[in-house]
């Protein structure tokens, strides 16, 4: 059966579900725990033999033996007893619920799971399987889930500019679903020169990350492991510490990552009347250049004291991170002393499942200490201004950003040329901005851009009416969450 075919037959089976109220996250999370369990117990069985730790009588066969009631109760008994265990068995199952209330639609679930034989599948397969599901889940706006989703296509062009190296770490202090660990791995395993130690390195040491929400660390874990990363009973390669709140010591080669949306960090609590309250967090780190409450410029802080001495990072920031005054120019000036900020891709709208996002690539160096500042030029790539992308009618592809890598000049980065000379035109994409002009700016801001907005100056060559109408609400979404955080300082 085609990739596709399997992952048609294993979603439909959700809209059968979903007159239960069992939502597509929820759905998604069942198939984690069954996939999980079908696949150790084949690992348990000859040529593999392998323990992966759980116990008997909670195994796949007692789940396919039981039906009505009883197959209900085992279940619910069955993801309480696997929570407890240690590794990474226990993280897939961390506050492991049944959502399933139907025995009978359980039953067949697990008869659907069963007829394959998910071990002896190409990891290419069964990860484009669970890739193409962790997408659909991301598609439904409502659960909140697009948050935890980086376009793919702009995944792919952000490893193929930094061109991870073999026997290098690779880290995420955000990493949601796993993408760009994903993206990272088929990079590095495409390269036939990779000998037997590279390939362990690869598989069992190369990706480190965090992820505090369970159920999202859940769907991570899993990826990462139909992708043929780690071993299913190994340990956990993700931690569910909050990476914001302490620098472990750790340093990594690499960090490739899309911090959270939102602007504030924040944490909930129960007040004396057993309501929940959030209330505004500020991380006390004497490594990080500015105290803020601002979770974007808190995890750019972290991203560069992650890194080694030689490190590289490329991070996907919203726009407020290059403009905001106060600690937001504290962290830029810092960044362009202490790094070399070689190069900013701006983001279009309409690319990413959160709307109103306004983002952009950084794309940094680390570097150790010294007295001039180690950033001379900043190169932009306008990939924003007269650019329309939708997400289900002209979706981001992977093309669409080739004109950024060869501008880039992966291989040969110092060679680089500004895209209007060579046209000798004013409105190339691609231009580079000397220290002295960025310094000179209010703020020191690197919100810069030379563009005109072709729609507003020129009437007939305006874009579709679904694209305006999905561009005006990307800029209402993005008015409403400015007014939100406005709120939340005002109360």
């Amino acid at each position: 059966m085609s990739t596709d075919a399997i992952v048609s037959r294993v979603w439909s089976f959700c809209t059968t579900l979903r007159d239960d109220g069992v939502g597509y996250g929820d759905y998604l999370e069942q198939l984690t725990y069954l996939i999980f369990l079908k696949m150790a117990d084949e690992y348990a069985k000859p040529p593999h033999k392998r323990d992966i730790g759980i116990p008997k009588g909670y195994d796949w066969a007692s789940l396919r033996n039981k039906r009505g009631a009883e197959l209900e109760v085992h279940y619910v008994n069955t993801l309480m007893r696997l929570g407890g265990k240690p590794g990474l068995l226990g993280q897939i199952f961390t506050k492991a619920q049944n959502k399933i209330q139907d025995p009978a639609k359980l039953s067949r679930l697990i008869s659907m799971i069963d007829e394959t034989r998910w071990v002896k599948l190409g990891a290419d397969v069964k990860g484009d399987i669970y890739e193409g599901l962790l997408e659909k889940n991301a598609e439904d706006t409502k659960s909140g889930a697009g948050q935890y989703f980086t376009p793919r296509a702009l995944i792919r062009a952000m490893v193929e500019c930094v061109r991870p190296a073999p026997g290098k770490t690779i880290a995420d202090p955000a990493c949601g679903t796993g993408g760009f660990f994903l993206a990272a791995y088929d990079y590095l395993a495409a390269n036939p020169a990779l000998d037997k130690e590279q390939k362990a390195f690869l598989k069992n040491a190369t990706f480190h990350g965090n992820e505090i929400v369970a159920s999202t660390r859940r769907l991570c874990l899993m990826n990462m492991l139909l992708h043929n990363i780690g071993e299913i009973d190994g340990q956990s390669s993700i931690s569910p510490n909050d990476a914001l709140i302490a620098d472990d010591g750790r340093r990594f080669d690499y960090v490739l990552a899309n911090p959270p949306f939102g602007k504030k960090s924040s944490m909930s609590f129960t007040n004396a009347e057993g309501e929940e309250e959030t209330d505004e967090l500020t991380y006390n780190r004497q490594d990080f250049w500015a105290t803020t409450s601002n979770k974007q410029l808190n995890f750019l802080q972290h991203i560069r004291s992650m890194l080694r001495t030689t490190g590289q990072a490329a991070v996907v920031l919203p726009d407020n991170v290059l403009f905001e005054g106060g600690a937001g120019e504290t962290v830029r000036r810092k960044l362009l002393e202490t790094t070399e900020l070689h190069t900013i891709l701006r983001l279009p709208t309409g690319i990413f499942y959160a709307q109103g996002v306004k983002a952009n690539v950084l794309f940094f160096d680390n570097k150790p200490a010294r007295k001039e500042p180690w950033t001379r030029e900043v190169w932009i790539y306008d990939y924003r201004t007269n650019i329309h992308h939708t997400l289900k009618k002209k979706p981001l592809r992977f093309e669409d950003l080739q004109d950024f890598i060869a501008c880039y000049r992966p291989s040969s980065r110092h060679e680089r040329r500004e895209s209007w000379h060579e046209t000798n035109h004013p409105e190339g994409r691609w231009r580079k901005y000397g220290l002295e002009q960025i310094l000179a700016r209010d703020k020191t801001s690197l919100d810069i851009f030379w563009l005109k907005d072709k729609s507003l100056a020129d009437l007939e060559n305006l874009p579709e009416p679904d694209e305006l109408a999905e561009e005006i609400i990307e800029n209402i979404e993005a008015g409403l969450n400015s007014f939100r955080e406005i709120l939340k300082g005002l109360g």
